[in-house]
């Protein structure tokens, strides 16, 4: 059987949980991708990073393609979010002070990761930080949530939580939202308005979701109400410390900074070219 990516000789730890309103989620793209780019190359160990971003919905390639876009976020913006547009896979997802993003953040290996093994290191990953609250955490699609995908994460088939993955210079940076606190239902509203006013009612090659939001709640709303971030970060932080013989708390180190700045640059002008 194949050792578990979470068994690290070390994981170094990012918490950038309560950088607060001014920490923008194009920063995070371009976080992450130097820290591939550092974990790649074997300048850093295994990383973990978590990540909170307020009112900011991001965006897939394949949403910059409504054929009536900019009413979709004409749409948000008067709803109080920001849009952007992210560089790994998948479609429209709401970030708030209530959703926690994780990244894990590993070496390609000479045998490589394959794909599936990403996504399952990091359902394995919350299934071990939840399995005080015996849940049944279940990993397939869950159709009428926003963002759909094979390794949807879902309890009493409501979906909590999503996965994505993106693959830089010999790094993987797997990447999972977790709706901790507020309403699922709510975020998944806006998201079903944006695709309305972006799509009017016209036909597109691309199929995108018909979202209800009733498919979707918070980890609050199905395990605990009192639940919060902070909870979940410590749950975080006991995993990733049993599967390794230390964790240590870490920021960009002043090797880092230049190549963070250069992806940042590039994000935001890929970004600006998009919208």
């Amino acid at each position: 059987m194949t050792e578990s990516l979470l068994h690290q000789p070390s994981w170094r730890i990012i918490d950038q949980s309560s950088l607060g309103y001014q920490f923008d989620a194009l920063q995070s793209f371009a976080i992450d991708d130097t820290l591939c780019s550092f974990v790649g190359k074997g300048d850093s160990p295994a990383t973990a990073r978590a990540w909170v971003h307020h009112k900011t919905i991001v965006l897939g390639i394949q949403d910059t393609k409504l054929p009536f876009l900019e009413e979709g976020i004409e749409l948000l913006e008067s709803l109080g979010y920001r849009a952007i547009v992210r560089n790994s896979g998948g479609l429209a997802v709401v970030l708030d002070e209530g959703v926690l993003n994780i990244s894990l953040i590993f070496p390609e290996t000479e045998k490589g990761i394959d794909i599936n093994r990403g996504y399952d290191t990091m359902l394995e990953l919350i299934r071990k930080m939840l399995e005080g609250y015996e849940v049944d955490i279940v990993a397939r699609e869950v159709v009428g949530s926003y963002c759909p995908g094979s390794y949807d994460l879902s309890i009493d088939g409501k979906k909590f939580a999503g996965i994505s993955q993106r693959r830089l210079r010999n790094g993987v940076a797997v990447q999972i939202y977790l709706g901790v606190t507020g309403s699922g239902a709510e975020r998944a509203e806006i998201i079903r308005q944006f695709y309305e006013a972006g799509l009017q009612g016209a036909e597109t090659k691309f199929v995108y979701p018909d979202v209800e939001p009733e498919t979707m709640a918070s980890l609050a709303e199905l395990i605990d109400p009192n639940l919060t971030v902070q909870n979940v970060m410590l749950l975080l932080l006991q995993t990733l410390k049993n599967e390794s013989e230390k964790i240590y708390a870490s920021k960009l180190t002043e090797e880092e900074m230049p190549l963070f700045e250069h992806n940042l640059l590039r994000v935001l002008e890929r970004n600006n070219k998009v919208l």
